[in-house]
């Protein structure tokens, strides 16, 4: 991460209310477009913002950490994971009246902080796959059906970019499995 978004992540951290402001002028739109596009309203995508905020601010005082990508897009990234969570969250409620809700924030933010970690991880493990693989696995993961991907990447069958998939997910699967990150994040 170049230094002066290191000292972007500082200053948001120290709660420097122009880096916030700067960071509602040129991320929040883009935020704001996601959640609505996605089933939520415009205060649907300021509590996601904050939230992400949040998160942010708390990883960095209790645990150093590197964004490989630009800030912007990490931010993004951290509130569409978000805003993924709440939708799928809010799938789970049942709608009565009378029902108290048993999620602590706390616990929440946890689970967030804790969903990103395994997404960074997953993505840096991605990284380190060939080529081919990162490319087979993208279409895979854009649920590209394998006929396509037959003939864009020129395979001879569905079978044989079936068995590549299957091979590229368990490599990356076994990157995932031998960071040490792994064993803190899947015991907790």
């Amino acid at each position: 991460m170049p230094t002066e978004e290191r000292d972007l992540l500082k200053e948001l951290a120290s709660g420097n209310s122009s880096v916030i402001q700067e960071l509602y002028s040129s991320v929040f739109p883009k935020i704001r477009s996601f959640v609505v596009k996605n089933n939520g309203d415009p205060t649907d995508a300021e509590d996601v913002f904050q939230k992400a905020l949040l998160q942010l601010i708390a990883r960095y005082k209790t645990k150093s950490f590197v964004i490989e990508s630009s800030f912007d897009g990490y931010l993004y990234g951290a509130c569409r994971n978000l805003w993924r969570r709440e939708l799928k969250k809010q799938k789970r409620v049942v709608t009565k009246p009378d029902t108290i809700e048993l999620v602590r924030e706390e616990d929440d933010m946890t689970m967030a902080v804790l969903e990103q970690e395994k997404w960074e991880l997953f993505q840096e493990k991605l990284k380190e796959l060939s080529d081919n693989c990162k490319q087979l696995l993208g279409l895979f993961f854009q649920k590209v059906p394998y006929k396509e991907i037959v003939d864009k990447l020129g395979y001879s069958s569905d079978n044989v970019v079936r068995q590549r998939i299957f091979n590229c997910k368990s490599q990356l699967t076994k990157l995932i499995k031998s960071d040490s990150r792994y064993k803190q994040i899947k015991d907790v």
